[in-house]
C-alpha cells in the first residue's frame, strides 16, 4: 500500500486535529515505521488541521519510541501570527507515545538578503545514474521507493552517502509531505563505517526548507547524509536534498543511536 493510499484510507476527526491511519508491514523499519512515514503522517495532519497555511520553512522531529499498525496523529496549533504558525504533532500507537514534532510555516518576506553556500552536485542525472540497491524484504519500508547512484561506488566505505531517491507511488500528494518521506530515505551515513552488522536508530530529526513550493522532475531527489561525528554510541550527520535541476531544497541534520 502506497503513502498515497494510506492517506486516502485515512479517518479524520470532526475538528480535523486528528488523524488516523493504518501503517502496513510494508513500511516498517525493524520494529518500527518508517520515520520519514511517521514525519509525512504528522506533517499531512498538521496541514489539514489549520485552514490557508503558508508555506512550511522548518521541522523538529524526535522519534521517542516504536509505531506499528494503527497510528494516530494529533495535532495542536501553538501560535499563528501575521507571519509563522506553529503546529506541534504528536503521535501515538496503543497509547504510547512514538514520535512528536513542531512544524513552523512561515510567508516569504521582503528582503535585501540573497546568500547560499550550498553547492550544486556534481553527479550524474537520476537517468543516467545506475540502480542502487535497496533491502530486499517486501516488509521493509525500501520497497516503496527507487534508489539510483549519486555517488561513485568506490566511496562506499566513506560516512556520506548520497542517491537518488523517488516513491513509486506519489500521486496527489503535498510536495512537502512527500519531500518528508524521502527525507530520511538513506540509511544513516555511519553505517558505511561498520565493520560488523548491527542496530541503529534515529533519535531527533532537524529539517530546514529552502523552497517555498518545490517541485522536480520525474519525482526524483538527490538525497545526502554526511556523518561528521561517530563516538562513544552516537553520531550527528548533516542532511541535504536537492531537485532534479540541482537547486538545493531541504537542507538538515540528525541525531543517531549506534548499538554496535
Amino acid at each position: 500500500m502506497s503513502l498515497p493510499q494510506i492517506l486516502s484510507d485515512a479517518e479524520i476527526d470532526a475538528a480535523g486535529a486528528t488523524l488516523t491511519v493504518s501503517v502496513p508491514d510494508t513500511w516498517m523499519q525493524g520494529r518500527t515505521v518508517y520515520g520519514g512515514l511517521t514525519a509525512a503522517l504528522a506533517l499531512e495532519a498538521a496541514i489539514r488541521s489549520a485552514p490557508d497555511l503558508p508555506p512550511l520553512r522548518s521541522a523538529q522531529i524526535a522519534f521517542v519510541g516504536p509505531l506499528a499498525g494503527t497510528v494516530t496523529v494529533s495535532t495542536e496549533l501553538l501560535r499563528r501570527g501575521r507571519t509563522a504558525a506553529f503546529i506541534e504533532a504528536s503521535v501515538h500507537a496503543d497509547g504510547k507515545l512514538g514520535m512528536k514534532a513542531l512544524f513552523v510555516f512561515m510567508v516569504g518576506l521582503e528582503s535585501s538578503i540573497d546568500y547560499s553556500v550550498t553547492a550544486r552536485p556534481d553527479v550524474p542525472g537520476p537517468g543516467d545514474a545506475a540502480p542502487a540497491r535497496a533491502n530486499p524484504d517486501p516488509k521493509f519500508f525500501t520497497s516503496n521507493l527507487e534508489y539510483r547512484h549519486g555517488l561513485p561506488i568506490e566511496a562506499r566505505h566513506d560516512p556520506d552517502f548520497m542517491r537518488w531517491v523517488r516513491l513509486k507511488d506519489r500521486t496527489g500528494l503535498h510536495p512537502m509531505v512527500e519531500l518528508m518521506a524521502i527525507g530520511d530515505a538513506l540509511p544513516p551515513a555511519a553505517m558505511a563505517l561498520f565493520s560488523r552488522p548491527g542496530p541503529i536508530s534515529s533519535m531527533t530529526w532537524q529539517v530546514n526548507l529552502l523552497m517555498a513550493e518545490p517541485a522536480t522532475s520525474d519525482g526524483w531527489w538527490l538525497s545526502r547524509s554526511t556523518a561528521d561525528l561517530a563516538r562513544h554510541g552516537s553520531s550527528s550527520q548533516a542532511m541535504q536534498v536537492w531537485n532534479a535541476a540541482r537547486e538545493p531544497v531541504v537542507t538538515g541534520m540528525q541525531s543517531v543511536a549506534i548499538f554496535v
